[in-house]
């Protein structure tokens, strides 16, 4: 390598560090914008701890680059060829009955306010934005985190022991 190249090197990763420096300073809005131009998609609804690593993952993918094809490529035929990776896991009966279909809705009063909540293909819909879970849901709703199957009804929040009096 010449030093043209060294040095070309060495002013990029100085470049990265600011920028993955310059993420931690971002306000939460400011964060969202960033995501819009390095994504070029609506920043998911997740804690700005969440948006910051996937931004500085995504800020070293640009200038590292990702994955190559021919790495996806060597990728795939090794996994083709491993009996472990072909394996296709057996459903467990035990969380069939936990499956969820898509347009089944969720209503639920809380605070002296009606929401619902509606399944879709991609995850569950609420207020016009797709979250990935029910608990997602259930803690955009109550600001803090929840079980979204306790909050919605679905499960118990525990489990009666015998012989345990609970008030």
């Amino acid at each position: 390598m010449n030093n043209l190249q060294n040095n070309n090197s060495a002013e990029t990763q100085t470049s990265i560090l600011r920028q993955l420096a310059a993420l931690q300073t971002l306000s939460l809005p400011e964060l969202h914008e960033k995501w819009r131009d390095l994504y070029g998609t609506e920043p998911p609804k997740y804690r700005k701890q969440f948006l910051l690593k996937r931004l500085a993952y995504r800020i070293q993918e640009i200038y590292h680059g990702g994955v190559s094809a021919q790495t996806r490529q060597y990728l795939t035929a090794m996994a083709q060829k491993d009996p472990q990776a072909t394996l296709q896991a057996k459903p467990d009966k035990s969380k069939k009955d936990d499956i969820i279909l898509p347009g089944t809705r969720f209503i639920r009063t809380w605070h002296d306010q009606r929401y619902e909540v509606i399944t879709r293909e991609n995850g569950f819909e609420y207020e016009g934005q797709i979250f990935r879970s029910l608990t997602a849901v259930a803690t955009e709703i109550t600001g803090t985190k929840w079980n979204g199957k306790i909050f919605f009804g679905l499960k118990k929040p525990y489990k009666k022991r015998k012989g345990v009096q609970h008030a």
